[in-house]
């Protein structure tokens, strides 16, 4: 199993509309990315690790998949309609990490 980590680094200015986020992009992306994506979590970043500093990311996204085959091959179908909103809810660069989804000891 691996993850795609969607990291939105929260950038002094930049904007982030999380109602749009919430409401519009994130049910399109999971009718789009259907059963390939097999589950979601989202982080909304509210703090850093110093008292009273802010969080180093305003939202994270978390993407489930059986293979980063499984993602590019889905990705291929609906990669510009989702790249293609970012747009609409955020002027951030997000940072894409896959990671492997391994069991704590």
């Amino acid at each position: 199993m691996i993850r795609l980590n969607i990291l939105y680094p929260n950038t002094p200015g930049s904007r982030f509309d999380l109602d749009y986020y919430f409401g519009t992009h994130m049910p399109m992306s999971r009718r789009l990315l259907g059963d390939a994506c097999k589950g979601i979590t989202l982080e909304r970043g509210i703090a850093g690790a110093e008292p009273g500093s802010p969080a180093a990311y305003v939202m994270s996204c978390h993407m489930l998949f059986e293979s980063i085959e499984d993602f590019l091959a889905i990705w291929a179908q609906v990669g510009d309609r989702l790249g293609g909103d970012i747009p609409n809810y955020t002027d951030v660069q997000p940072l894409i990490q896959f990671s492997e989804v391994l069991p704590a000891p």
